[in-house]
């Protein structure tokens, strides 16, 4: 028989349990701000699980960042001058889904992968026309590769066409700039993701380190 128990929202009133009176104080007395390094934290601790496919990992890292989602709603809501709980959160989120998915809820008639994403494109710039720059939103903590990444898809044809070929030995650091986002140009204009082929990599290297260790004892 399938378990019927509601757990999202046993799992939020665990939340209010330690966040109110009695509870934790140390969960009582965070703050947006202060949660900010234990969200990247699980968030990118999600992306190695994913990336390394355990799904037991996965499960628990969801839950973690599943975990933090409801820590900062929970924050939100106590908020004197302007209040939002999860349930708010989800009303958001799901109406902008629904409002950039016509094709699927309303009368669409995008069909094809490239229609739905120019699409989604078309709506999402309706609905931020207060930008003044394709670059606006994209967030400062990235890291330069990402950003880089983000910078290059929201530009466009804003920028030349990647070269096929990326210079090599750079003399200084600015010409080593210039070649890393080159090699990120390229990189996006063939659909790869440059932020994810070096975490890839850089694990290759990891584990021959580690193995060249064991190898020596």
């Amino acid at each position: 028989m399938k378990d019927s128990t509601d757990h999202l929202a046993n799992l939020i009133a665990t939340m209010a349990t330690l966040r109110g009176p009695g509870g934790c104080p140390w969960d009582a007395e965070q703050t947006h701000e202060s949660l900010v390094a234990y969200l990247l934290e699980e968030v990118f601790e999600l992306i190695e699980a994913l990336e390394s496919g355990a799904r037991a990992d996965i499960k628990e890292e969801l839950g973690d960042v599943l975990y933090q989602i409801l820590f900062h709603a929970d924050i939100a809501a106590g908020d004197p001058e302007d209040p939002f709980t999860i349930q708010d959160v989800a009303l958001w989120v799901d109406h902008k889904m629904r409002d950039r998915h016509p094709h699927v809820f309303a009368d669409g008639d995008a069909r094809t992968l490239d229609q739905v994403i120019k699409r989604w494109d078309e709506i999402k710039a309706e609905q931020k026309s207060e930008r003044q720059s394709v670059l606006d939103g994209i967030p400062e903590k990235l890291s330069a590769l990402a950003r880089a990444h983000s910078v290059i898809k929201r530009a466009g044809d804003l920028l030349p066409q990647p070269a096929k070929e990326v210079a090599q030995a750079p003399a200084t650091e600015p010409e080593l700039g210039e070649a890393l986002l080159a090699l990120v140009a390229l990189a996006a204009s063939q659909g790869f993701d440059a932020e994810r082929a070096l975490r890839t990599a850089v694990r290759a290297v990891e584990s021959r380190v580690r193995q060249g260790e064991t190898d020596r004892k």
